[in-house]
């Protein structure tokens, strides 16, 4: 990755939340591209009040295309300790949730998953949804 990607966009309270989480890694990882400190070093940081609807943060639900497939995926990214994956609840720890916080709907990213390079493309972002 590098600065001329797409920007990650967080609001205060995820960025807080989440910058604990990114600490209990190794300091290497702060600069190691494709990680969750990475992002959050190039976040642009706003209000929660201004964050778009569309961008996806934490607890949003999110729909994705994996455009190689072309298969579609739904979700919500959660915090660690709500994870379920028969919920369809991923931690933002995984490289998926790593992916895809602070990116908004229409955006795509390539990102280096378990199996290999993944280009996702984000279709929907639902914020708490019921």
């Amino acid at each position: 990755m590098d600065s001329s990607k797409t920007p990650v966009l967080l609001g205060e309270e995820d960025f807080r939340m989440l910058k604990q989480f990114a600490e209990q890694f190794s300091s290497s990882a702060k600069s190691h591209e494709m990680t969750l400190s990475y992002e959050l070093n190039r976040a642009i940081v706003v209000e929660d009040e201004v964050l778009p609807p569309c961008c996806i943060r934490l607890n949003s639900y999110v729909k994705v295309r994996e455009l190689l497939s072309n298969k579609e995926m739904e979700f919500s990214i959660v915090l660690p300790a709500a994870s379920n994956i028969k919920e369809n609840k991923i931690s933002v720890l995984t490289p998926m949730g790593a992916a895809l916080i602070g990116l908004c709907k229409g955006e795509k990213v390539e990102w280096k998953m378990p199996g290999g390079m993944k280009s996702l493309e984000i279709l929907d972002v639902i914020q708490n949804p019921s």
